[in-house]
């Protein structure tokens, strides 16, 4: 199996696989809120892990009425593609054995991988983790003071990392109404990913994730670039291409989020309703 864009030639041939592949269901996954499936894709002797979800599990949503919850998470990841940060597994759209529906290369994690052995998580806190109040280590950022189940002090935190900056950044601009701890992945090829984007692109103002430690931080002119990047691919086909997932309102408010932090470079600030998912993880 090959992991989530682990090299090119390995990507190219697992999106192959996933593309034109034979499906079978491994299992439910049955912590996701709407019907998902672990699911092989065979092509000759070549396979791949992936996530499926198909259409037809969907439940609706009273705020999200337009489109499917699979065709958000095809155009997030379609921008995704377009900034250049590799944040969102490939994904697609086509049939299979329920029907037609999203289909994400799995991500391979130390510790939980399908097909390696003996991969551990590496020691310290993860990404995204619930610290002991006043125990945040040198490298991470608080972000909200909790108590745990048990009822103790607890703080919400996260690495002061680049790869979750640009996630940051991109939750901005597709109005991620949905960035929870278990949402963010590391993977064993170094890489971290984002996954779980059904609830996004919103034309109103939803953006609820748990990567708030640069708040009121000024974005840097790497991260514009890339940005400025994705508006004119926006101008040259990009939105014809997102207008088969989501509504012609849907990608004008896109454009206006990427023109707006382009405009004034600074990432907002939590000062709205419920801007952390909850429960965070």
């Amino acid at each position: 199996m090959t992991p989530a864009n682990s090299d090119p030639d390995s990507a190219v041939v697992a999106n192959e696989v996933l593309r034109r592949g034979d499906i079978t269901v491994i299992g439910r996954i049955r912590s996701a809120s709407n019907a998902t499936f672990l699911c092989e894709a065979h092509l000759g002797e070549q396979q791949a892990h992936c996530v499926y979800k198909p259409i037809a599990g969907e439940a609706p949503l009273w705020d999200f009425p337009e489109g499917t919850l699979a065709g958000r998470e095809l155009a997030a990841y379609l921008v995704s593609d377009a900034l250049g940060w590799n944040i969102v597994p490939y994904t697609i759209i086509r049939d299979g054995p329920a029907g037609r529906g999203m289909l994400q290369l799995w991500v391979d994690q130390p510790g939980e991988s399908l097909t390696e052995v003996g991969d551990e998580p590496a020691d310290g806190p993860d990404l995204v983790d619930l610290l002991p109040a006043g125990q945040v280590p040198p490298g991470f950022l608080p972000i909200l003071q909790a108590y745990d189940y048990a009822g103790a002090e607890v703080t919400l935190v996260h690495a002061d990392d680049t790869r979750l900056w640009r996630m940051a950044v991109f939750d901005v601009l597709i109005n991620n109404a949905d960035r929870k701890g278990g949402h963010i992945l590391s993977g064993v090829d170094g890489q971290v990913y984002g996954v779980d984007h059904g609830v996004s692109l919103h034309v109103e103002d939803k953006l609820r994730t748990v990567l708030w430690g640069w708040a009121g931080k000024p974005v840097d002119d790497s991260t514009l670039a890339a940005v400025a990047a994705l508006r004119e691919q926006l101008g040259n086909g990009l939105a014809d291409v997102l207008g088969d997932h989501i509504t012609e309102r849907e990608i004008a408010a896109l454009l206006a989020r990427t023109a707006a932090l382009l405009d004034d470079p600074v990432m907002p600030t939590p000062d709205r309703r419920r801007p952390i998912p909850w429960p965070a993880f």
